[in-house]
């Protein structure tokens, strides 16, 4: 059992309960986090032991200040801190500068961390920030590289990636098969497209559309359907219709069953999500359906990483149309035939590198307690 440590959060979402939980069985440790940012739902006080939230109060630019943090540096019953490594904390700033005086005291950051965004200001105000912790948690390797190229110490930076409720979707993969969902909604055997997240204007959905129709002007017919709820939903209908793809999209809605949700994945042929992908593509693989998304990996978030070219999934050219349907008949023509193959290298993927126990391995072998 790890002891003296102490993890602070800028915000602990409900989504990261699995890894959260993980890390509470393995480590003696006491947890702080802020009690809001957004809407994201968050963890509630019983869903781990000793956790405490404390106020996240909002000042300009989406900056902001932790209530009762800094206090934590001088608890002697602390040696080692993990905390979330967001630039905007205002109050982690003056955290990570108070634990180089103490020197005695480390601090490891886990962070989505510098990948180049930015202009030369804000880069080097995040080297600033970064090169104050005593060793960096990233969720990808395309960050650590660029980093390392960035001048950063390479012997700091540590890939953790991400994960989401491992366990509950192996449960869910025991009772998978093949099923003819699509097809009694569709009343056809084209090609089933997905897409699974909130339908926000940022993810772009309405380049699925034009794609589809592209494909269709074409001569080649695909169904898509979108699983989620979202401000979007009334565009996107609008452009449905003036598309006329009424038979070949399917607005299911938000899914809260985790047994159907996995069917409805695992009987898709290939999920599509034109913005940043995202936790999209763990979910997705974890029942065996590759993904496509854009290729401008500055901009993607970390884990387009588990999209290994023509094995767990595919790329398409960024904010274009007409390369998504190009990419999706190509995709297609390659690996048509070979369905269970790629739902099987989607779960390996998933089962190797992207699960909370994969994470606690990490943890476990660079923090110092």
């Amino acid at each position: 059992m790890y002891k003296n440590l102490c993890i602070i959060l800028n915000l602990a979402p409900h989504y990261r309960k699995a890894i959260y939980q993980a890390i509470d069985k393995e480590f003696e440790c006491d947890w702080y986090a802020g009690d809001k940012i957004d809407d994201i739902k968050t963890l509630s006080n019983n869903e781990l032991q000793r956790y405490k939230t404390v106020k996240n109060i909002f000042l300009i630019k989406h900056n902001y200040i932790q209530t009762a943090i800094l206090p934590l540096l001088f608890n002697k019953k602390y040696s080692t801190y993990l905390v979330t490594g967001d630039i905007r904390n205002i109050t982690l700033w003056f955290f990570l500068l108070c634990s180089k005086l103490l020197r005695k005291k480390r601090v490891y950051l886990w962070t989505h961390g510098d990948n180049g965004k930015g202009n030369i200001l804000t880069r080097a105000i995040k080297k600033c920030f970064f090169s104050l912790g005593d060793g960096i948690f990233l969720y990808g390797d395309y960050t650590k590289n660029h980093m390392v190229s960035a001048g950063y110490d390479e012997q700091k930076l540590f890939v953790i990636h991400n994960s989401l409720d491992y366990d509950t979707h192996l449960k869910c993969r025991r009772t998978l098969h093949t099923s003819d969902i699509y097809r009694h909604h569709f009343h056809n055997n084209n090609y089933n497209l997905i897409f699974i997240g909130r339908l926000t204007a940022v993810k772009r959905l309405d380049l699925i559309l034009e794609a589809i129709y592209l494909l269709s002007q074409q001569g080649e017919e695909y169904n898509i359907t979108f699983i989620g709820e979202g401000t979007e939903y009334n565009t996107l209908q609008k452009k449905v219709q003036q598309l006329q793809l009424r038979d070949k999209v399917w607005f299911y809605g938000a899914c809260y069953d985790d047994d159907k949700t996995a069917e409805l994945i695992y009987n898709a042929d290939l999920c599509v999500s034109p913005g940043n992908v995202g936790l999209t593509a763990i979910h997705s693989m974890s029942f065996g359906t590759p993904i496509a998304t854009h290729n401008n990996f500055t901009m993607q978030m970390p884990e387009f990483e588990a999209i290994k070219e023509g094995k767990t999934g595919t790329y398409f050219k960024y904010n274009d149309a007409a390369s998504i349907a190009e990419t999706i008949r190509v995709w297609f023509d390659h690996n048509g035939s070979k369905r269970e193959e790629i739902r099987t290298h989607c779960m390996q993927e998933i089962d190797v590198n992207w699960t909370p126990e994969y994470q606690i391995s990490v943890l476990k072998k660079h923090i110092v307690l």
